[in-house]
């Protein structure tokens, strides 16, 4: 059982190596076929001092005559004889080593594509888990807080004082939930009455009726379920990249009670996501070649280590039968160069499921 693990610890291999990679096997096989080379070489040049020596002797028997050379012609035979044989034997034995180191470096270049795109693969489908994982406890948020008795009362008595309290207890929320840039209070016609932040963002008095975040949770039928509105640049906080869940504030905080208006709750993305991917565990050479994004179910580009975020969609022949499938890789050429791409589609947690892609793209 631990031959298949590999050594002890505190062995090593002959040369004082314990690295095991394929990337070391491979070496070792360019090894052999240089020593084995080398070793041919001098072969064929004692061979050749032999065929040398066979003609001294056939030379010699000439010139002795009689039994003196014949017994020298006998020698020059079987050195020449021994010559030849020992040049097929060495022709032969370098076709088939050179055949077999062939195919040793095939096949490990082939468990070793296969190795690296199983893995790779693993690692893509751990950020998308730790993404949807995240992202479901932000649909619990918005569903909770959307029941505050300081949202409710803002909504339903429309005074200064109630929107300032609401704003206040907005904030105390943000404190204790940093992974948010803000929280937004807005009336059914979609105006924000009061946030979190005031003094950093004022996106009080805008409107969002229009907003996928706003319209969705207007639209929802019972407390139970949330609003949400993908990757993008908001104006509520600056332009920066953010989700945005939301839910209706009901009369009451009843689950079937009258929509009075909508809590949302502004996501910092890249405080997740970049911090997925930028820190998923590579060697440094695999961090050289590789790139990582998380896409949405369209290709765009929602988080990447190549800053290409919202702005580039992921393209490739055959990238649909890629997303279909829940965790798989692929050897590709692209832009001339050849590539394994390992994916992995979001597996949901509990009720939610973002429904993107984790792409991570290895470059040989």
């Amino acid at each position: 059982m631990n031959a298949l693990l590999g050594p002890p610890a505190g062995e090593r291999s002959a040369d004082g190596h314990d690295n095991v990679s394929p990337e070391r096997i491979a070496q070792l096989a360019r090894e052999l076929a240089v020593g084995l080379e080398r070793s041919l070489k001098q072969i064929n040049a004692v061979n050749s001092q032999a065929r040398l020596l066979a003609l001294n002797a056939r030379i010699e028997a000439a010139r002795a005559g009689g039994a003196t050379g014949a017994a020298f012609g006998v020698v020059a035979r079987a050195m020449g004889e021994l010559s030849g044989r020992t040049d097929r034997v060495a022709s032969e034995m370098g076709e088939e080593s050179v055949r077999s180191i062939a195919d040793l470096e095939r096949i490990n270049r082939i468990l070793s594509t296969n190795a690296r795109g199983g893995r790779l693969s693993d690692l893509a489908l751990t950020n998308i888990d730790l993404i949807d994982r995240n992202l479901y406890e932000r649909s619990c948020d918005v569903r909770w807080w959307a029941t505050d008795s300081s949202a409710i009362g803002a909504l339903t008595d429309r005074t200064p004082e109630a929107f300032r309290h609401a704003s206040q207890r907005m904030g105390v929320i943000l404190n204790s939930y940093t992974v948010y840039f803000d929280l937004v209070l807005c009336d059914t016609q979609g105006t924000v009455v009061a946030n979190g932040r005031p003094a950093t963002y004022l996106s009080a008095g805008t409107n969002h009726a229009q907003a996928p975040w706003f319209r969705s949770a207007v639209e929802s039928r019972s407390g139970t379920e949330f609003g949400f509105q993908e990757v993008h640049e908001s104006s509520l906080v600056g332009g920066r990249r953010v989700l945005v869940y939301s839910c209706a504030v009901r009369a009451g905080g009843e689950e079937q009670g009258r929509v009075i208006g909508v809590l949302g709750i502004v996501f910092n993305w890249d405080g997740l996501a970049q911090t997925v991917v930028e820190r998923v565990p590579l060697t440094d050479e695999e961090r050289e070649r590789s790139r990582v994004c998380i896409t949405d179910g369209g290709g765009l580009i929602l988080a990447d280590t190549h800053g290409r975020q919202l702005k580039e969609v992921f393209s490739l022949p055959d990238r649909d039968a890629l997303f279909r499938a829940k965790k798989n890789f692929v050897l590709v050429e692209l832009d001339g160069k050849r590539r394994c791409i390992a994916h992995a589609r979001a597996p949901g947690f509990e009720t939610y499921s973002t429904g993107w892609h984790s792409l991570l793209i290895y470059t040989f």
